[in-house]
């Protein structure tokens, strides 16, 4: 499919957003097979829209001054909600920019609106914050300096150090933590973990990589929605559509040739929704020497439709294990905190 991309002059960007930034638009149209039998879009492809995008707009940033030639790699993606469903039919504009740097590392800022081309209308559909590293087309495991960026105002470059120094850490602790797999059970009960838990296996092409041979991001990330997708439609049955994604750590890259199994487990339902975690592990079996490793893991929430497109409840998770139980009560803590942060921004000031 064509992606036609344009640049914005930073000056004109600045006096539209009145931030520090370069910029990247697209456009792409909605097909069936980017969707599901509904006819609502995969999270996925959304996600790997979004991840074009950055990749684009912070690779051509850190080759903005001349030195050593790199390209930009995925290191995490922040929680993304979608807003709005988008459809077969409309029209997907993909706008990217830059909203701080550090060192080593790049801050982009997507948003995605649809178009019904038909009446026109136009809705905001996705807001997300990718951060991305630049490594060196000469050696991988080299990570060069990124170009700074030029902010209109101070408060923004102290706002972006401090994103900056909140995902560090989180990604630190998340790497901690990934260290379980997902276990295939024997006859499970449904409404159970075991009952709706799924894998996906892949073998890394050409057609997923980089100029480094390394995945895509957005690669990674349709598979993790695929499979977590699959898991919700377990558990439910029903048509079910990606509510959110929580932060998406990417903890090593992903070499061409390697066979990858996307795990997907549910961990908490509310009434009326469902998070399910999905871990990514890679095997580089061309490569006797390394051993399998976790590549990336995140948090999806789904929640159930109707043919009409109203939420439905979803059935309750039954916990067996004492793993589980402690993943339900982690997942039901991201749950209330995320709802209180919601109805805080909805509640008026005084």
């Amino acid at each position: 499919m064509l992606l036609v991309w344009r640049s914005l002059s930073l000056n004109v960007l600045r006096k539209e957003v009145n931030r520090a930034c370069f910029g990247e638009k697209a456009k792409q149209i909605m097909r069936p097979d980017d969707a599901n039998v509904a006819g609502n879009v995969h999270g996925g492809t959304i996600l790997k829209m979004i991840e074009e995008a950055g990749a684009i707009i912070s690779t051509r940033h850190c080759n903005s001054q001349n030195g050593e030639r790199c390209v930009a790699a995925l290191a995490r993606v922040e929680r993304t909600d979608f807003l709005s469903p988008m459809c077969i039919g409309e029209v997907a504009h993909v706008s990217a920019e830059i909203t701080y740097t550090s060192k080593h590392s790049v801050e982009v800022q997507v948003n995605v609106m649809s178009e019904n081309i038909l009446t026109g209308a136009k809705k905001l559909t996705n807001k997300a914050t990718l951060w991305y590293v630049p490594l060196s087309l000469k050696n991988v495991d080299k990570v060069l300096e990124v170009p700074p960026v030029v902010y209109s105002r101070q408060e923004q470059e102290e706002e972006g150090r401090k994103r900056y120094e909140a995902q560090k850490l989180e990604r630190m602790e998340t790497k901690w933590r990934n260290g379980d797999i997902v276990q295939p059970v024997l006859n499970p009960e449904p409404n159970t973990v075991s009952y709706s838990q799924s894998s996906l296996i892949h073998l890394v092409g050409p057609s997923d990589c980089t100029l480094h041979g390394f995945v895509h991001g957005g690669v990674t990330m349709k598979l993790m929605d695929e499979v977590a997708g699959i898991v919700a439609a377990r558990h439910c049955k029903t048509n079910i559509v990606t509510a959110s994604v929580d932060a998406i750590n990417f903890h090593d890259k992903i070499r061409k040739g390697c066979v990858i199994t996307i795990s997907g487990r549910m961990t908490f339902t509310s009434n009326k929704s469902m998070e399910i975690e999905v871990l990514v592990d890679a095997d580089p079996v061309v490569d006797s020497s390394q051993k399998r490793y976790r590549a990336a893991s995140a948090f999806f929430t789904y929640v159930s439709l109707s043919q009409e497109g109203r939420s439905l409840p979803v059935p309750q998770l039954v916990p067996e294990t004492e793993d589980e139980k402690k993943r339900f009560e982690e997942g039901k803590g991201r749950y209330l905190q995320m709802k209180a942060k919601r109805q805080g921004h909805t509640e008026p000031q005084p």
